[in-house]
């Protein structure tokens, strides 16, 4: 690890249902990459899962991802599919839910190089069944 070296900052931006024409329901992820340091962060790969109403029903992986510029910042948009036994759950946890929200957890780990460890990150929220 290079010295005066530290951790890029990763912070869940959004998290919201895509319309669509499939019976299997889409995400879009947002995610705020921070680069606090000198020299460019390039990310070689992301994995992350996301779990709706304590079941986890969308797991994904990303390579294609952009370099930050040093002392710079970048969203990154992630569109994931649920899968159709954890939407099944997540389907019978909220059938007959007429208000109220749904709770999620996302977490990913960022590889970031041979050289420096990886950046892991774990965030929880609500959102409300009205964006439905």
């Amino acid at each position: 690890m290079q010295t005066g070296y530290d951790a890029p900052s990763v912070s869940l931006t959004s998290f919201r249902f895509i319309p669509g024409d499939s019976i299997v329901p889409k995400f879009e992820i947002g995610l705020r990459i921070i680069n606090p340091n000198r020299d460019p962060l390039e990310i070689n790969g992301l994995f992350y899962h996301i779990t709706l109403e304590d079941n986890k029903v969308i797991s994904g992986v990303a390579n294609d991802l952009p370099t930050i510029a040093g002392y710079g910042d970048e969203d990154v948009l992630l569109e994931a599919m649920v899968d159709v036994v954890g939407g099944a759950k997540l389907l019978q946890s909220i059938i007959g839910r007429q208000e109220g929200s749904i709770h999620y957890g996302f977490n990913a780990k960022l590889d970031l190089g041979p050289l420096k460890p990886p950046l892991r990150i774990s965030e929880r929220g609500a959102f409300s069944l009205n964006n439905l």
